[in-house]
C-alpha cells in the first residue's frame, strides 16, 4: 500500500513540475495575461481541468511558479534556511561570506530575474496580482539584511559597517534589475555579471588588503 501512494505521490508531483515548467515558458514568450490555462494545459500534457484541481487559478499558479523560481525546488525551505545561505552565515571570514551571497544570488537570479520582470508588468495590469505580495517587508531586503548582520562581525569586514545600509547595498547590487540590465540588455553572462558583483561589492564592504 505505501508504494502504491508513493507511486501516486510521485506522480502528483511531476504533474504539478510539468505544469510549472510549461506555465514559465509561455508566461515569459507571450506574457501572462496574454497565456491561457488551456495553453498552459496543452504544452503540459495534462487537463486543463487537473491546473484547476492543483492550483485553483491561474494568479496562485503565478504565486507557486514564482515560489519555485526562488528556492530552484519545491521543498517548502525558506531561502535563509537554504543550504547555499547557511554558507554565508558559517563562513570564517568576511570575503568568503560575501563570495558565498554573491554566488548564491547568482543562482537565484537566472532562475528568478526575467520572471520577476515578467511578474512587475502582469501586475501593471492585473492588479489581482497585487494581493499575492501584499506591501510590508520585502523578502529580499529581509534575507539581504541577515545576510549584511552575518558578514559585518566577520574578520576582514569594513569597520564601521552599519547593517541597514550594507543591506540596501547588497540588495541594490544584488537586485534583478540591475541583473537583467547587465545580462539581458548588454550580453553580459553570468559569470562576468558574477565576478563583477563580487568585485564591486568588495570595494564598497571589505577591508583593504594588507
Amino acid at each position: 500500500m505505501s508504494d502504491v501512494k508513493g507511486s501516486r505521490k510521485n506522480r502528483a508531483a511531476e504533474t504539478r513540475r510539468r505544469i510549472i515548467v510549461a506555465a514559465t515558458e509561455l508566461f515569459l514568450a507571450s506574457g501572462y495575461g496574454a497565456t491561457t490555462l488551456q495553453q498552459v494545459a496543452d504544452k503540459a500534457g495534462v487537463a486543463v481541468q487537473t491546473i484547476y484541481f492543483v492550483f485553483g487559478n491561474k494568479p496562485t499558479l503565478l504565486k507557486e511558479l514564482v515560489d519555485t523560481a526562488i528556492a530552484g525546488d519545491d521543498q517548502p525551505v525558506a531561502t535563509m534556511d537554504r543550504r547555499w545561505f547557511a554558507e554565508v552565515v558559517e563562513a570564517p571570514d568576511a570575503a568568503t561570506a560575501l563570495t558565498a551571497l554573491v554566488s548564491g544570488s547568482r543562482a537565484v537570479l537566472e532562475r528568478v530575474a526575467g520572471i520577476s520582470d515578467m511578474v512587475r508588468s502582469a501586475s501593471a495590469t492585473h492588479p489581482e496580482l497585487r494581493d499575492l505580495w501584499p506591501e510590508g517587508d520585502d523578502p529580499r531586503h529581509t534575507v539581504h539584511t541577515a545576510a549584511a548582520e552575518a558578514l559585518i562581525p566577520k574578520a576582514g569586514a569594513k569597520s564601521g559597517l552599519a547593517s541597514d545600509r550594507t543591506a540596501d547595498i547588497l540588495y541594490a547590487l544584488l537586485s534583478p534589475e540591475l541583473y537583467l540590465v547587465l545580462t539581458r540588455d548588454r550580453g553580459w553572462t553570468p559569470t562576468a555579471w558574477e565576478q563583477w558583483a563580487a568585485a564591486t561589492l568588495a570595494a564598497q564592504l571589505l577591508a583593504p588588503a594588507m
